[in-house]
């Protein structure tokens, strides 16, 4: 299938959730202001620890700001395009629904992880970008849009490490029975990437920093934002992306081959 056929594809499952959305704006609206409180409760907690100290690990309240504004906005990026598609997966397997994407005549990762949108999610990314300017005019920091294009493309890895630890324990539901629950320690662990890195010691660090990218996803774009453009820094983040991505795709297409139809 050529690539501008998946651009349709898309662009109509876009519209079709859009559509969906404004038919039950009550839901809409609801769960927009959920996100809305839990990113409020995470800012009123940064105030509250702030009130009682200048810096944690090396970072003042406004740097911290952009960690926790970009470490949200990486999170309502997945939310809004992929969580609610491959947080099904596994019920889809269990009633035999996923030979419906294993049908279409398309990529089955493509078709699988893009059918659905989140507004509510994305509409809150809003929010997450105005606490990262506001951040910025508080500190006074002078970026370029060249910094801005940097920063995009590092937040973009940002999501692809999101999607890829997300795919590969959806995947999990091809190979096992009973996966409920094992999605939530997703969100356990990526809690991490409120923190610096300067924040982590010893085997805690090797475990966060090194071994699970949890800490990485949003300390180098907010850390680049903050300090300019280090290729290490970049190319860090790029190299972690391709491999967890690569990782991702290997675990979901073997799964694929072991999966057999529950449906009747």
């Amino acid at each position: 299938m050529k690539f501008s056929n998946y651009i349709r594809i898309w662009l109509a499952c876009a519209r079709y959730s859009i559509v969906r959305t404004m038919m039950f704006r009550f839901d809409f609206i609801m769960w927009a202001l959920v996100e809305l409180f839990w990113m409020s409760v995470n800012l009123l907690l940064i105030g509250v620890l702030y009130s009682h100290t200048k810096d944690i690990a090396g970072w003042n309240k406004y740097e911290m700001l952009i960690l926790v504004g970009t470490s949200m906005l990486i999170q309502r990026l997945l939310m809004g395009f992929f969580w609610s598609n491959l947080f099904e997966m596994s019920r889809n397997v269990r009633t035999g629904q996923f030979d419906f994407f294993l049908a279409q005549p398309g990529n089955p990762l493509f078709m699988v992880s893009t059918r659905k949108l989140d507004p509510d999610s994305l509409l809150n990314s809003l929010v997450a970008i105005g606490v990262i300017v506001y951040a910025i005019h508080h500190l006074g920091l002078q970026v370029t849009p060249g910094a801005v294009a940097i920063y995009a493309l590092l937040v973009l890895c940002g999501v692809v490490i999101h999607f890829s630890a997300l795919l590969m324990v959806s995947s999990l539901a091809l190979w096992v029975v009973g996966l409920q629950g094992l999605e939530g320690t997703y969100f356990t662990l990526f809690e991490f990437s409120r923190l610096p890195r300067e924040a982590f010691r010893g085997i805690a660090r090797v475990l966060f920093v090194y071994a699970l990218p949890v800490v990485v996803v949003s300390y180098v774009p907010a850390h680049t934002l903050l300090h300019g453009f280090q290729p290490a820094f970049a190319l860090w983040l790029v190299a972690v992306a391709a491999a967890w991505l690569a990782v991702a795709v290997l675990v979901f297409t073997r799964g694929l081959r072991r999966y057999s139809s529950a449906s009747s």
